[in-house]
């Protein structure tokens, strides 16, 4: 049997700005006010990392009857519910907020439209918690279609104020296509000035647009929580690739690389580098020779820290006012 020779790296693959400022809201908060500290839901959705922190000292909870009074709760990546929020306060939690800012805008322009009388139609895959994070800013008038079927269905009170929302980590192929179905049944929908869909969500699914004409296996590093990572598997399936996603190097098969020549490789925007070095390794093992890099967009977005969790590296010390942080906005 013929066994892989080349190992072709997606580019960009891996954390998005928004998973690094999560995890590091994390850590910096366990720096500063010790152990334990608590966060709603996993910070973001991989093993690796949720384990990580667990033996730092973060626990990860879904209901805040759980935490203590007076503990410091950190929210997750995906962002919570208003009710959450309004929860979090009334018992008096020490609260930080990691929701990715990418998601934030979402929620700022719902409450936003929502004040001038809009009502909204959110694309997203139900149960998520950033879909019920965003449907949850508003007691109703928000409406979840998954697929372009549910667009025939959904039934708002009126529909001369309507507007169309996007969970963050979808198929960008998927969600135009259901934004079309949704623009064709109500052709004066509002959309987004900027498409909710991320940066970081475009460019690796662009990425391996790119990468799966060149290979025979594309390997998905990501858990099965990862909405984008999911994604990723299959996109790289409909373009007619074998894909598979793995959650650690562990759950790589032999038999999945006989008679392959070129094995693709992508993470997920939650998926440590580190899994996908231990991957490499074991794919050499098998008998690869070469790794190449494809050429791709270089992220430089970077995420500021919430007040209070800002340190200098030099000194360790906290600090209270920092320029803001410049690089490109989302594309």
């Amino acid at each position: 049997m013929n066994k892989p020779q080349e190992i072709v790296l997606a580019e960009p693959r891996g954390f998005c700005a928004g998973v690094d400022r999560a995890i590091e809201i994390v850590e910096r908060a366990l720096q500063k006010f010790g152990r334990p500290i608590y966060v709603r839901h996993e910070i973001v959705h991989n093993t690796y990392v949720v384990n990580d922190l667990k033996s730092k000292g973060a626990i990860f909870i879904e209901d805040l009857a759980e935490v203590p009074p007076g503990a410091t709760l950190i929210f997750s990546a995906h962002g919570v519910s208003r009710a959450v929020q309004d929860e979090a306060r009334a018992r008096g939690f020490s609260i930080f907020d990691a929701t990715c800012p990418l998601v934030t805008k979402v929620h700022v322009e719902v409450a936003k439209l929502a004040r001038e009388g809009y009502e909204f139609i959110m694309i997203g895959h139900k149960g998520h918690p950033e879909v019920e994070g965003t449907m949850g800013q508003l007691d109703h008038g928000i409406h979840l279609v998954e697929d372009v079927a549910d667009v025939a269905r959904v039934q708002p009170a009126q529909t001369e104020k309507l507007a169309v929302v996007t969970q963050t980590t979808l198929s960008v192929d998927d969600a135009a296509e259901i934004t079309a179905a949704v623009r064709a049944r109500f052709p004066s929908i509002r959309e987004p000035k900027q498409q909710d869909i991320c940066y970081a969500t475009q460019n690796r699914q662009d990425a391996v647009k790119l990468l799966s004409p060149q290979v025979d296996l594309v390997v998905v590093v990501g858990s099965p929580t990862s909405s984008n990572s999911n994604r990723l598997r299959e996109l790289a399936a409909r373009l007619g690739t074998p894909a598979y996603m793995i959650d650690s190097v562990d759950e790589l098969r032999h038999e999945w690389f006989d008679g392959i020549s070129r094995v693709g490789l992508t993470a997920g925007a939650s998926a440590p580098e580190v899994l996908v070095q231990a991957v490499i390794t074991r794919i050499k093992e098998l008998g690869a020779v070469a790794v190449r890099k494809l050429d791709g967009i270089e992220e430089t977005v970077k995420f500021p820290l919430p007040k209070g969790l800002k340190l200098d590296t030099a000194t360790g010390l906290e600090i209270t006012e920092r320029p803001p942080e410049t690089g490109p906005g989302g594309h």
